[in-house]
């Protein structure tokens, strides 16, 4: 049977249920996850590229390991992205928020 049938008809639950739809796609597409994440990642690859330099590689950088640190580094800048989105959610605007904003554009 269609859940719509015995839905009741309020708006304050249509309104209710596309903040949640907002939220979701404001929290999946947040700037801060993706160059959180792919910090995180190329950090990963270059670490260990780092790990396993050879000596030649590390006398090229006269006698650094730059890989190693670089891509601790950046797991550190990553890990702070991705810190920096669970502290301070992204909060989408309440549906009164959005409207005044609307009247107040016009």
């Amino acid at each position: 049977m269609n859940e719509d049938v015995n839905r009741p008809e309020d708006e304050m639950l249509a309104e209710g249920e596309e903040l949640e739809k907002r939220s979701a796609a404001a929290r999946l597409f947040d700037v801060r996850r993706v160059i959180g994440g792919l910090f995180v990642v190329y950090g990963v690859i270059v670490t260990l590229l780092g790990i396993f330099d050879s000596g030649s590689e590390i006398e090229k950088a006269q006698g650094v390991r730059i890989n190693l640190w670089m891509g601790l580094a950046m797991l550190v800048l990553g890990g702070l992205f991705l810190l920096w989105q669970w502290w301070r959610p992204t909060r989408v605007p309440a549906a009164d928020e959005l409207r005044a904003a609307e009247e107040h554009a016009e």
